[in-house]
């Protein structure tokens, strides 16, 4: 291919170009330094990791059970691996949900092994959790 159609010599040029602008800078001097990551974690209860969490809450359920397909689960699987501890079983086999803090992961949808029973979309624009850092 022919220089003046971008063929390579063009390419090779420019990569040179590159490469000799490269050399000329320190090697750190394109990015900020890393900060440490931090050693340890401290401890924070349950209710104060969700005190870090704003949930706005739609009027439209953006997950809906099936009880009814719940009582026939032999693991209720969802009831354990909800990081939010929003789905409790009932006396009679069932299992009720609360969708206003969910932290929208699918985790329950995932682990269900009762195909329908849980319906899991994500919630309308505007909606949902939201996470503030520090």
């Amino acid at each position: 291919m022919s220089e003046r159609r971008g063929g390579t010599g063009m390419l090779r040029r420019l990569r040179e170009k590159r490469a000799a602008a490269a050399s000329s800078l320190p090697p750190t001097a394109h990015r900020a330094p890393r900060p440490a990551a931090p050693t340890e974690y401290p401890e924070l209860s349950f209710e104060d990791r969700m005190a870090t969490v704003d949930f706005r809450v739609g009027e439209r359920a953006h997950i809906t059970v099936d009880s009814d397909r719940c009582r026939s689960c032999t693991t209720q699987a969802c009831v354990t691996a909800c990081p939010a501890n929003l789905f409790a079983p009932t006396a009679d086999g069932g299992i009720l949900f609360n969708y206003e803090e969910c932290f929208e992961c699918g985790t329950c949808y995932m682990v269900c092994n009762e195909e329908g029973a849980i319906d899991w979309t994500y919630p309308d624009g505007g909606y949902g959790v939201v996470f503030h850092h520090g």
